[in-house]
């Protein structure tokens, strides 16, 4: 049987793109801290529940000291644990008194937020292939820019070389040394920064300027926008996400080669892969992990019974699973096959446990894939109660579909003012028609013979198509939910759970997916919106519009002879050079005003119309013949 690794086994590489990840620093508490800059210095933490959500790392360095106060770590001789992510509330206040706690359940903020921020570095971006992964993260494929720089390195002193950000205008980018990546690399050097290029290895180069370019991007963002970031470089989404968590935070690193294993040297790429949790790879669900776990171990891994469920308390790396025996595509498919699989879910696995996914950076969207709204219960169980939960996250449904869905004619409206509908501001369109109504829930399964309960994370939906009157601009939000409830969402609630009582809710989601573009100028549109078109007819044809040009001459006479008598005799050869009274020859109107003349030839003294000398006799024959 073939060994694990070896070379008929171990799947193919690409490395051609550069992928740059961007992951927002404590992203929630950040947007609290840009709109008052004085919580930059506090502990703060994010609640929605009764959990902290996210806390800045100035809490996550706080604990509580001896005196009952909160200390830095630096200042405890035994280091503990500061405040962390889905801690309960009362317990965040036990460790660390003094921290601000501010409510994030409204979530309309963070989307602003990460709206503005996927905007400006989409600026960026010549291929547009700039894709957002919840509110915090997003992947830029710079390959185009990346190409285009190489070969603008200035060759004789690599360090003092330019990247331009524009193929238009050279002077817009900024000056790097590409003879050394920007930020930290992998495996790090001895200081971690600054590794030096090897000029002779064009991924090597290709990453350097990626590195640079990436630090430009960071620095920008936080000049402007105000947000710290951590940044990971490679040639995938799955290396340049993980490589981005090395130097956390604020950080960035860049994944550097070999990316190959050869006869002298190792793979950089298995290399950090291998410690990695498998539960930690993306792409590899809850369940494939737990069943690779269990394959390995020959038994259930032990799990942390904590709030963070799906802590593993027995690790199992990339590297146990990649060099098990007999490992491979073929062992994995028959370990994570099985009803609701992937196809070919083996070769995908074993593809990212060895570093290896082509999947490509998508296109920037203009209209969301879905609009999704929903919340979590301790403990939702009657009727009367899901009505009114279902009422507010139609309400919020309605909004976001307004927020994001929508476009004004008037570019003067402020962004804040689209969600309101009053004579005072002008018509809007829908950019999009969601074609799909979804509900979903998530019931808490019955309590066990020893009264504990199994945690469950299994939803249940049902869909509908999306009713038209949700599309009516001329009706209040309140409005439009109390008549979604009622006409769509109960019935599909009452299909879902038939029992009039007895169930016991987590959570619900409401959402509109299967979007379908309106007539637009964009290129996934469904057509071309003629308002639109009429709209900007004057500007897009104003090159091509005929405008009469005064010659100073007198009106021609509606008398035939008159006309007659007027009309000039045909040109001969010389005529360009002649100096006869009532005609311009072309070499003269050229020297005069190149502008008065865009069509080389004679002016008619009859009409004043313009035209080639070889149209006068033609012209002279047809105000001949008179009327």
């Amino acid at each position: 049987m073939p060994q694990a690794g070896s070379a008929a086994m171990l799947p193919g590489r690409k490395d051609d793109r550069i992928i740059i990840h961007f992951d927002y620093d404590c992203f929630y508490a950040s947007v609290f801290e840009a709109e008052n800059p004085a919580l930059r210095s506090l502990p703060l933490a994010v609640q929605q529940k009764q959990i902290i959500v996210t806390c800045n790392y100035e809490a996550r360095r706080r604990v509580r000291s001896s005196a009952g106060g909160a200390a830095p770590l630096s200042s405890l001789p035994d280091i503990q644990q500061g405040l962390y992510k889905l801690q309960l509330v009362k317990e965040a206040k036990q460790v660390c008194p003094d921290v601000t706690i501010v409510l994030g359940e409204d979530l309309t903020r963070f989307r602003d937020a990460s709206k503005a921020l996927y905007n400006f570095l989409r600026a960026f971006s010549w291929n547009d292939r700039v894709e957002r992964l919840g509110f915090d993260e997003v992947w830029l494929d710079v390959t185009d820019l990346v190409d285009y720089n190489i070969q603008l390195v200035n060759k004789n002193d690599p360090s003092h070389s330019f990247f331009h950000l524009s193929k238009d205008d050279p002077t817009v980018g900024f000056p790097f040394d590409a003879s050394a990546v920007a930020g930290h690399v992998f495996p790090a050097d001895a200081d971690g920064l600054h590794s030096a290029v090897n000029a002779l290895d064009d991924l090597s180069v290709r990453l350097c300027l990626g590195s640079h370019l990436a630090l430009h991007l960071r620095h920008s963002l936080q000049e402007s926008e105000g947000y710290e970031s951590t940044v990971g470089i490679s040639t995938s989404k799955l290396l340049s996400k993980l490589v981005g968590n090395v130097n956390k935070p604020k950080g960035q690193t860049t994944l550097i080669p070999p990316y190959r294993t050869g006869a002298d040297n190792a793979s950089n790429v298995t290399a950090f892969l291998d410690p990695h949790e498998i539960g930690k790879i993306p792409n590899i669900g809850f369940k494939s992990a737990q069943r690779l776990r269990e394959h390995l171990l020959g038994r259930l891994a032990k799990f942390h019974a904590g709030l963070v469920y799906g802590k593993t308390q027995e690790s199992v790396t990339v590297g146990d699973v990649r060099l098990h025996p007999n490992m491979g595509p073929q062992l994995l498919e028959n370990i994570l096959s099985g009803p609701g699989a992937p196809h070919a879910i083996g070769r995908k696995v074993w593809e990212l446990v060895n570093g290896v996914d082509e999947t490509e950076v998508n296109q920037a969207k203009h209209v969301p894939t879905q609009i999704s709204i929903e919340d979590s219960y301790i403990r939702l169980d009657t009727l009367d109660q899901a009505i009114k939960e279902l009422r507010m996250l139609s309400v919020s449904l309605v909004k976001r579909m307004r927020l994001d869905l929508l476009e004004t004619d008037d570019d003067d409206v402020e962004p804040d003012q689209v969600a309101k509908r009053t004579a005072e501001y002008p018509p809007r369109r829908w950019l999009a028609h969601p074609r799909t109504l979804r509900l979903s829930t998530r019931p808490r399964p019955a309590p066990n013979p020893d009264w504990t309960r199994s945690r469950a994370f299994n939803r249940i939906s049902r869909s509908a198509p999306v009713p038209n009157f949700l599309f009516n601009l001329n009706e209040g939000n309140e409005v439009l939910a109390d008549q979604l409830v009622h006409e769509a969402l109960l019935p599909l609630f009452r299909k879902l759970h038939p029992e009039k009582s007895g169930w016991n809710l987590s959570l619900v989601n409401v959402a509109v997916t299967n979007m379908a573009d309106t007539a637009s100028d964009s290129k996934t549109a469904s057509g071309r919106d003629i308002g639109k078109m009429f709209k900007n007819q004057d500007e897009v044809l104003r090159e091509w519009r005929v405008s009469q040009i005064d010659t100073g001459v007198d009106p021609p006479s509606k008398d035939p002879k008159a006309v007659a008598s007027n009309i000039p005799s045909q040109p001969s050869s010389s005529s360009s050079t002649g100096n006869d009274a009532g005609t311009t020859s072309d070499a003269q109107a050229w020297e005069d005003d190149e502008n008065d003349a865009p069509v080389p030839g004679s002016t008619c003294q009859a009409c004043g119309l313009v035209m080639p000398n070889f149209a006068i006799p033609a012209h002279q024959r047809y105000h001949l013949m008179g009327d």
